[in-house]
């Protein structure tokens, strides 16, 4: 995709191992990137591609391990958030991109921030919609709790060292997961649990202040997954960053009051620059 360039359609680029499909289209010499959430593809962001698409040139990526209705190929290993960040400046740099505007939501918005705050020249403008990446503190019942899933598994481990029981450690171990994992652990692959563990242990609190991106964060007030204490110490933190707070919505405020937020997009990224 040249940088005046007019590429409508799909591509997979083969980035750090990884094969991942990307969309892209659109054309002019300012250029984004668009970085869907957990367990979701680029489809989730379409009509953001849509509006931008009349602008600029923009790429949207599945991440590895997601799209493609749950046939996507996962990682060549467990990766975590460093790893998908590498990928995501390896498309950057393979589509001539940079410095190109990102919008990411969830999952995507932990690796806009690694990436912005470890490659500052690859990124423009971020707007940050339901960004995940700062750890919520455990409460004496969740501890309870993982005390509980850690002794049992533990147990299992135990029982499948001793190579008396055949498969019922491996069983059991399944059964824990569907007890005490959330429903988007539950759904995951063996390997794509390994990486959801990796991506969830890495705290990027500490990564906020080196942000050098002016930043929009779009946050839902009703938003479970990334609470909006998240969103409002992300703003604290971050040297250039606005927040607007949704009422009523939840962690995919973006589609909820999907007409407002490409209003607001539009405005942050296409007009007065």
């Amino acid at each position: 995709m040249g940088k005046n360039g007019v590429v409508n359609g799909s591509m997979q680029l083969e980035i750090c191992g990884a094969k991942v499909d990307v969309q892209v289209g659109g054309s002019g010499k300012r250029a984004a990137l668009l970085l869907h959430g957990w367990g979701c593809s680029a489809k989730m962001m379409q009509s953001v591609f849509d509006l931008l698409a009349g602008g600029m040139r923009v790429a949207a990526i599945d991440f590895p391990g997601h799209g493609k209705e749950g046939k996507a190929l996962p990682p060549p290993q467990p990766w975590g958030v460093e790893e998908y960040t590498e990928m995501t400046a390896g498309v950057i740099r393979a589509l001539d991109l940079a410095p190109c505007d990102i919008v990411a939501h969830s999952f995507g918005a932990r690796v806009a921030i690694l990436l912005d705050s470890t490659y500052p020249e690859l990124v423009g403008r971020m707007i940050l919609t339901g960004a995940a990446g700062i750890k919520k503190p455990a409460g004496g019942r969740a501890t309870a709790r993982q005390r509980l899933y850690k002794g049992l598994r533990g147990a299992m481990n135990a029982a499948e060292k001793t190579h008396l029981f055949g498969s019922l450690p491996e069983k059991g171990r399944e059964a824990l997961v569907q007890k005490f994992g959330s429903p988007d652990y539950r759904a995951l692959t063996p390997e794509m649990r390994r990486t959801f563990n990796r991506v969830i242990a890495l705290d990027l609190t500490d990564r906020l202040s080196h942000i050098q991106a002016p930043t929009l964060l779009y946050w839902g007030a009703q938003d479970t997954e990334t609470p909006l204490w998240m969103g409002q110490k992300m703003q604290e933190m971050i040297p250039d960053a606005g927040l607007v707070v949704e009422e009523g919505c939840g962690h995919f405020a973006y589609l909820e009051q999907n007409a407002k937020f490409l209003r607001i997009a539009r405005s942050f990224l296409l007009e007065g620059r």
